[in-house]
């Protein structure tokens, strides 16, 4: 024993302690349980023994404890104590309301002045009162059958039931078996079997039975019966060592045949523990854990068949790996106990000395399951145990520690010890750790002197001790302190004769810290489920103020991103896990300090599962007329769950749902062999874990041949060989053999420059087409091919090309060349199909849908005139839903029935041509699209949105639809365009107080996007101003590719047309603006648009920007802006009434009107002309331009002049007549003058002009329009203005080549003569 103690310590004091006290050492005491009490169901009013026996050479004392409280024996009657310490209650009392014998009980032995010891926990049980739940009933079985009869109890009540037949007890053996519930099953009946049976409640005071029910057994009457369920397997839950009983009761004829599967694998029922009985249940004994899992009772009877699956449950009760073992110490050392206990998860581990808990404190602290005891005192000798539990049980370990005593140990040696230390300073002190040092003492009475030193907290009597690290050092730091506590230190030198004297104690105190919180001890995480875990832990030893939070941090394995949550308590269950997934977690304490240390990372798995998708890409190949060969791959990854085992596959003959036969395998492919000639079969397959099959495939259908195709000679040869050559490879395409009643199992290629036989290429016999790359330009080639099978090669076919030259004309330039060309008709390429593009869905009804696309290998037109074919392929988008339905077409769009209502589908469009096909693609719309209005200017908004998730290529642009109409047409959304990949864009010109949609799309080299959803955001409301003439100048272009009205920055400003829509011009009323200058705005979007000729004309596709048009109206504050109105509707103020107004006035029409009138012209002529010759000088846009209609040199200005005409006389009537526009484009607002009703001038126009379309006898001047024109606070006369016709697309693009543009010294002249022109209007408006 010292050579162990000696062995476990180099504490000096206890070695030198050995060597003086010889071997004279007391020995431990042998203190056990050999008999300890276990779980027990008694019987009300009958007696109920608690065995327990300690084992000891001293003597022992036993005493009771039943729910943690010490029993009292000599108050009760009932209860005594037995001679070798069991308990005996003699007669259990138990009542509804009073249970006084039902609990937990503890067997508790002690040795006098040695220690105590605790038993394992046991529980009392008492049965109810005997009652049966329901009555057997009479059935019927045929000789050879299997029936049941029930006998329904309560579950305490089972152990007690038997059965009896006409009377006398059923014997029970393979064929006649009782369930776990009571009732009775019946296997091979026969004859003997027939009686009446009754079932008995036995052992608990009178015989209590059911009534009798008969059992008829009638002969075979070879009628077929359906198969019927009469007692399936349940989940169950048992202990490690006990037997199970899995009932599978069928019946029906023919007779089932029972088979049973363990995690999807046949059971062997030669095992000595596996047994079925009873004509079908499983029987296992002697349970371990790896019995655990899913158990399936499959039954075929004909052609039906039946699946029952239950889960088993074994729960292994704790046991120790490690126990903890007896230990001699010495006073002031630090021990510790050692206890590693396995068992079914939760399992929880506690520590008693001498009976009692042990708490954990400052000096017994526990880490993992083990004890550790710091600074050891007289005191803490005793017993201490180590007890672990889970739902299985409970098992206890012992251990005693004998502290041994140096004062009165025996001494042989007077050698001198050293003196006490000198000088003992603490030289370096902080919040948890002091270095003290010290001198060597004054008597060291020898060398090697070696040092301890004791410490204690102020106060107290348990002494730690620390040793230096060797001979002659004397230094020691004393780690692990408490912030802010005082502590008390000596020290004691150490020679080969022992301990010496102590030095003078020394007391320090630690400095004051302002402390976070330690790590959480025992943090553990259980695995519940297959998505949750639960977490625990302890709260920190360390910290001087309260924990307001523990934060946990979870990651799943694998990632670096970390996620976080707080929690008040010391425990959690987290869910939302993902299924068989490791995950790592810590925890983290936090004061009003901040957050402490956080602990170790635990890492745990979330229990598997049975898959969550069924197996992909299932095929099937015919491979003759009795066999087919079955393909798949393995689920999606993530999908899985757990531990793959296998797969199951299951195939029937013909479409019913029965007649199933299944094959477990654990490879990607089955060969099913053994079918019948010309038949329809149908296979499914299912992927398993140790959980069970997950979902299955759709079941697939094919069919055997007729015949086996012949074997017995070699192929034909192939009917064609086509080839087509390019720079550096060559296409091959061909036919099968005519004679398709021989077998081919492939084909081989053979190529070389001049010989065939230079490279040799084998292919599949599905293969139709093949590409040989890498061949040599200006090269020919000699191509032969040839089928084969088993019995040899078939007869070759022959076939040349030579391979295109290196041209140094570039791919680009002769695509260029070929579209100019033949711009309908696309040249051939080899290389798959370009996929569709601009795939979109609209939803018809609640289970249909039109799907439509376009196609950029087409034409312009889109016209299809070859064979090409589009197949559309969809599918949910539920996880576990992998099955796709297609369709074939050979338009450009498909409606989509039978779908099922309010649910998402995703749809896909590939192209076929001849043997070419493109790739499925999927589109997908920009997301999280969100609109922010501008701060300080409500008009102004901010749309954001993020790429789509499926972009298909480099994403070229996006473009942006808006409306205040959510259900218009498509064509009818102003349309804005964003370049590059940017996602963010700044819409102006808002209406306030308005609701707003928006919607976007992507684009790509191929093309356009599906549009996101409708984003809706409502403008804030605003003030109103006085109304005021807004002016607005638009430069426009015709598109001839849609409708659209688009927006743009001015870099894609198009020349404006200078048609004039006479009824546009109104006075509009403006909104407050907290600006100095406020900016005129417009709304950008329609209010109707029942009249397409009367549309406004920035619905139109085009650009447009706004400029200020009056440097006078600057002067007094206001931006006048050309502006079109904003609606279709009829304009509120008539220009009569101006008129009307005007005549009131009596304001009289002289000659400076007419100057001024005609300097207003001059300008905005001038200014609209500049405009485009500035526009033309731009890069040139995709779209077709529009020439300018009006003439843009000094000398058209002054022949336009003449134009203007002598004022109106006040008699002459006004125009009532609204002029509708002859143009869909853009137009501009030109101020009037009056033109004389007498003298009708003649006018020429540089193009063709457009009649009038207004009340006859007004004016009778061909080729001139009437244009009434409101000002700022002023009505101004009638003028005739010429209204020329908008030339179509080919005039345009004829107009464009004779365009000529400024040169600089010119644009120089044109503005010094604009600014002259503002000057004199000015003067004019002024005066």
């Amino acid at each position: 024993r010292g050579d162990e103690l000696l062995n476990k310590s180099a504490d000096p004091l206890t070695r030198s302690f050995f060597l003086s006290s010889g071997s004279d050492i007391r020995g431990f005491t042998p203190f056990r349980f050999s008999v300890e009490p276990v779980d027990t169901l008694a019987v009300r009013g009958l007696p109920a023994v608690l065995n327990c026996l300690a084992a000891s050479d001293a003597p022992v004392r036993v005493e009771w404890k039943k729910d943690g409280t010490f029993l009292n024996l000599v108050a009760d009657d009932r209860k005594q104590q037995l001679a070798d310490g069991s308990l005996l209650i003699s007669a259990v009392v138990h009542s509804k309301h009073n249970k006084p014998d039902e609990g937990v009980y503890q067997c508790v032995a002690t040795i006098d002045n040695l220690g105590t010891i605790s038993s394992r926990t046991a529980r009392l049980t008492v049965a109810g009162l005997p009652r049966f739940l329901s009555q057997p009933e009479g059935v019927s079985v045929c000789s050879g059958g299997t029936e049941m009869l029930s006998c329904e109890v309560t579950e305490e009540l089972v152990p007690f039931t038997r059965w009896e037949r006409d009377g006398r007890p059923v014997e029970l053996d393979g064929r006649v078996i009782q369930l776990p519930s009571g009732a009775l099953v019946i296997s091979n009946g026969s004859q003997s079997d027939a009686g009446l049976y009754r079932c008995t409640i036995d052992a608990l005071g009178p015989a209590k039975t059911t009534d009798e029910a008969e059992l008829q057994v009638s002969a075979d009457s070879g009628v077929e019966e359906k198969l019927e369920t009469l007692q399936g397997p349940v989940a169950v839950a048992k202990v490690f060592g006990e037997s199970v009983l899995l009932p599978c009761v069928m019946k029906g004829y023919p007779l089932p045949v029972i088979r049973w599967t363990f995690n999807d694998r046949p059971i062997d029922e030669s095992r000595e523990r596996f047994a079925v009985i009873g004509g079908g249940s499983l029987q296992i004994i002697n349970l371990t854990e790896e019995d655990a899992g899913i158990y399936v009772c499959q039954a075929n009877s004909g052609n039906m068949t039946s699946e029952i699956q239950a889960e088993l449950t074994v729960h292994v009760p704790p046991r120790f790996l490690t126990r903890p073992s007896n230990t001699y110490a010495q006073e002031s050392m630090d021990i510790i106990f050692e206890c590693d206990v396995t068992g079914s998860l939760p399992l929880t581990v506690k520590w008693m000395k001498d009976g009692d808990t042990v708490i954990p404190s400052d000096y017994f602290r526990m880490k993992q399951h083990n004890l550790q005891v710091l600074g050891l005192v007289k005191s803490d000798e005793g017993f201490y145990q180590c007890l672990a539990e889970n739902d299985a049980g409970n098992v206890q370990a012992s251990a005693q520690l004998i502290i041994l005593d140096l004062a009165s140990s025996p001494s042989e040696r007077n050698d001198p010890t050293p003196s006490a230390p000198r000088d003992v300073v603490a030289s370096l002190v902080s919040t948890r750790f002091i270095k003290l040092t010290w001198r060597l003492p004054a008597e060291p009475h020898g060398e090697n002197i070696t040092y301890s030193v004791f410490y204690s907290l102020e106060g107290t009597n348990r002494e730690r001790v620390e040793n230096t690290s060797g001979p002659g050092e004397m230094l020691v730091t004393i780690q692990n302190l408490v912030p802010d506590t005082k502590y008390t230190f000596r020290v004691v030198a150490s020679n080969a004769n022992g301990p010496g004297e102590s030095s003078t104690p020394l007391t320090v105190a630690t400095q004051l810290e302002v402390q976070v919180p330690g790590p959480a001890p025992n943090l553990q995480v259980v695995s519940v489920s297959t998505a949750s875990v639960t977490l625990s832990w302890e709260r920190p030893m360390t910290g001087n103020a309260e924990i307001q939070t523990y934060r946990l941090f979870y990651s799943e394995k694998g990632r670096d991103s970390e996620q976080d949550m707080d929690v008040t308590g010391l425990s959690y269950t987290m869910t939302g896990l993902k299924r068989f997934t490791e995950y790592s977690f810590r925890v983290v304490a936090y004061n009003k300090h901040g957050p402490g240390i956080s602990t170790e990372d635990v890492v745990v798995r979330t229990l598997s599962d049975v898959p969550s998708a069924p197996p992909q890409n299932l095929t099937l190949e015919v491979l003759n007329s009795t066999s087919i060969m079955v393909r798949w791959q393995t689920p999606p990854a993530g999908t899985l769950n757990g531990e793959l085992t296998g797969y199951k596959l299951r195939y029937r003959k013909g479409l019913r749902r029965a007649d199933a036969m299944e094959i477990s395998t654990t490879q990607l492919f089955q060969l099913i062999e053994g079918l019948e000639k010309g038949k329809m079969y149908t296979v499914r397959v299912s992927a398993s874990t140790v959980n069970g099959s997950g979902p299955t495939t759709e079941w697939i259908a094919a069919e055997t041949f007729e015949n086996d195709l012949d074997e017995s000679q070699v192929p034909g040869v192939p009917s064609s060989l086509h080839v087509r050559p390019l720079v550096n490879r060559i296409v091959v395409s061909w036919t099968p053999p005519e004679n398709q009643d021989v077998l081919v199992r492939g084909y081989k290629i053979g190529y070389g420059i001049g010989s065939p036989h230079a490279h040799t290429v084998t292919l599949d016999y599905k293969q139709r087409f093949y590409s040989i790359d890498n061949l040599d330009p200006s090269s020919h080639y000699v191509i032969t091919l040839k089928a084969f099978n088993n019995m040899g090669e078939g007869i070759p076919i022959y076939n040349s090309a030579t391979t295109r030259p290196q041209s140094g004309t570039t791919r680009k330039h002769t695509e260029c060349m070929i579209l100019f060309n033949n711009p309908y008709t696309p040249a051939p390429d080899p290389t798959p199909m370009l996929p569709p593009v601009g795939v979109q869905a609209t939803v018809l009804s609640h289970d249909t849908v039109k799907v439509s696309w376009a196609d950029n290998s087409l034409a312009k037109n889109q016209k299809i005139t070859d064979s090409r074919y589009y197949t559309i392929r969809w599918k949910t988008n539920i996880p576990a839903n992998t099955k796709y339905k297609t369709a074939n077409t050979t338009t450009l769009f498909h409606t989509v029935t039978a779908l099922k209502p309010n649910t998402l589908y995703e749809f896909s469009v590939m192209v076929t041509k001849s043997r070419r096909s493109s790739t499925h693609i999927y589109h997908s719309a920009p997301k999280d699209v969100t609109v922010i209005s501008k701060e300080g200017n409500p008009r102004i908004i901010n749309i954001n949105w993020q790429p789509p998730t499926e972009a298909n290529g480099k994403i070229t642009g996006y473009i942006i639809y808006y409306s205040t109409d959510v259900n218009a047409e498509v064509h009818d959304w102003v349309v804005e365009p964003v370049v590059g990949n940017r996602l963010t864009h700044q819409i102006q010109g808002l209406t306030l107080d308005t609701a707003y949609y928006f919607k976007i799309q992507a684009r790509n080299s191929k093309g356009m996007g599906p549009m996101s959803d409708a984003a809706q955001f409502h403008t804030p409301k605003g003030k109103s101003l006085t109304s005021v003439f807004v002016f607005r100048k638009r430069a426009a272009c015709k598109s001839s590719t849609g409708s659209h009205k688009y927006k743009s920055s001015s870099k894609d400003l198009k020349p404006p047309d200078l048609w004039i829509h006479h009824e546009r011009l109104e006075l509009k009323p403006m909104d407050k603006s907290p600006e100095p200058n406020p900016v005129m705005t417009e709304t950008p979007i329609p209010r109707t648009t029942q009249d397409p000729a009367a549309e406004p004309s920035h619905q139109r596709r085009g650009h447009e920007v706004e400029e200020s048009v009056s440097t006078l109206a600057g002067r007094r504050g206001v931006r006048p802006k050309m502006m079109m109105p904003l609606d279709s509707q009829p304009p509120q103020r008539k220009f009569t009434e101006f008129l009307q107004k005007k005549k009131q006035s009596k304001q009289p029409h002289n000659a400076l009107h007419s100057k001024r009138s005609i300097l207003i012209y001059k300008f905005l002529h001038f200014f609209l002309c500049m405009c485009v010759e500035s526009v033309r000088n731009q890069a040139p846009a995709p779209e077709p331009l529009v020439a300018p209609s009006q003439p843009c040199t000094t000398a058209e200005l002054q022949k336009t002049e003449a134009l203007i005409k002598e004022e109106e006389p006040p008699s002459m009537n006004p125009l009532t007549a609204h002029v509708r526009p002859t143009h869909p484009l853009k137009s501009f607002a030109v101020p009037t003058v009056t033109v004389s009703a007498h003298n009708q001038p003649t006018y020429e126009t540089a193009l063709p002009s457009t009649p009038l379309l207004a009340q006859p006898g007004l004016f009778p001047v061909p080729g001139v329009k009437i244009a009434s024109i409101g000002t700022l606070n002023r009505a101004r006369a009638l003028m005739a203005v010429t209204v020329p016709s908008a030339p179509d697309q080919s005039e345009t693009s004829t107009m464009l080549d004779t365009v000529s543009t400024y040169e600089t010294d010119e644009l120089s002249e044109e503005m010094a003569h604009l600014e002259g022109l503002m000057k004199d209007l000015n003067a004019i408006t002024t005066d």
